[in-house]
C-alpha cells in the first residue's frame, strides 16, 4: 500500500508546483497593494465601468454559447448514443481528433474566414451579393467559442445518454407514454448530470476566454479575460489583475458547486 502512494508522488509535485503555488500568488497579489499591504482594491476594482461592462458581457456571450452548444450538442448526441458505433473510433474520430489541432490555428482559420476581404465575403462576391462585416463583432466571438467548446458539450451528454439503460425507455413506450413524455419525464431528467457537466466544460472557458475574443472581436470588444490579460501584460499590474481574477473564481466555484451537486456519481464526465 506504502508503494502505491508512492506512485502519487509525481502528481503531488505537478499539483503543488503548477496548481497550489501560482494559485497561492493569485491570492497574494490579488488581496495586497504595490508596497505588500492588505486591501480589498483589487477586487473591488471589478466595480469600476470598464471592467463591469466587460464582465457583464461576457457572461451575456459566454450563456448564449453555452446555450447555443447545448441546443446543437444534445440532438447529435441523442443521434450518437442511439447508434451502433465504436466510442474509441467513430466518436473519436469525430470530436477528439479536431481537438488535437491547436487552439490557436482553429481560431486563426476562423478569422480568415471572417475577414473584410476572407472566404465567406469573398464567396458572397461571388454571387454577386454585399459583403458583411462579420469579424469584429459579438457574432463572431460567439462563433468562435461554440466552435472550439461544442465538443466539451457533446462528449458529456453521449457519456450520460449512451448509459441509460433502454430497457426503461421501451417500458415506457410498452405503457403507452409517447415521445415527447418519455423525453420530459425519463430521458431528459436521466441525463441532466451530461447537461450540468457539459455547461460547465463550455461556460468557465467561454467566460475567461481572451484569445477568441482578440482574434476575432479586435481591440473593439473587451472581455474580462482580455481585461485581466492587459493587466498582467500591458500594464504590469499583477495586483488589479490577481484581484479580477478571484472574482472571476467566483463563477468557476458556482460551476463546480453545481455539478456536484447534479453529478454526484461523475456520470457526466468525458469518457
Amino acid at each position: 500500500m506504502n508503494k502505491r502512494k508512492l506512485l502519487s508522488g509525481p502528481y503531488l509535485i505537478w499539483s503543488v508546483a503548477f496548481i497550489l503555488i501560482p494559485l497561492a500568488m493569485i491570492f497574494y497579489y490579488g488581496f495586497t497593494n504595490s508596497e505588500g499591504h492588505f486591501t480589498f482594491e483589487n477586487v473591488l476594482a471589478i466595480g469600476t465601468v470598464e471592467n463591469f461592462k466587460a464582465l457583464c458581457l461576457s457572461l451575456l456571450l459566454s450563456l448564449i454559447s453555452t446555450l447555443i452548444c447545448l441546443i446543437l450538442a444534445y440532438p447529435l448526441a441523442m443521434m450518437l448514443s442511439n447508434m451502433k458505433v465504436n466510442r474509441t473510433g467513430f466518436i473519436v474520430l469525430l470530436f477528439i481528433l479536431p481537438m488535437w489541432m491547436n487552439f490557436l490555428l482553429r481560431t486563426l482559420a476562423w478569422q480568415t474566414l471572417l475577414e473584410k476581404n476572407g472566404v465567406i465575403n469573398q464567396a458572397l462576391g461571388f454571387f454577386h451579393l454585399p459583403s458583411q462585416q462579420l469579424i469584429n463583432t459579438p457574432g463572431a466571438i460567439v462563433l468562435g467559442m461554440v466552435y472550439n467548446f461544442l465538443p466539451f458539450m457533446v462528449l458529456p451528454l453521449y457519456n450520460v445518454l449512451s448509459k441509460i439503460d433502454k430497457d426503461v425507455i421501451f417500458a415506457a413506450r410498452d405503457l403507452g407514454a409517447t415521445a415527447a413524455y418519455t423525453f420530459r419525464k425519463i430521458i431528459f431528467p436521466l441525463s441532466m448530470p451530461g447537461i450540468i457537466s457539459g455547461i460547465t466544460m463550455v461556460f468557465v472557458p467561454s467566460l475567461t476566454t481572451f484569445v477568441i475574443s482578440d482574434l476575432l472581436g479586435g481591440s473593439k470588444i473587451l472581455l474580462i479575460g482580455n481585461v485581466i490579460d492587459r493587466q498582467f501584460q500591458q500594464g504590469s499590474n499583477w495586483n488589479v489583475g490577481s484581484g479580477l481574477s478571484l472574482v472571476l473564481m467566483v463563477f468557476i466555484f458556482i460551476s463546480m458547486l453545481l455539478t456536484g451537486k447534479y453529478d454526484k456519481n461523475g456520470e457526466g464526465g468525458m469518457f
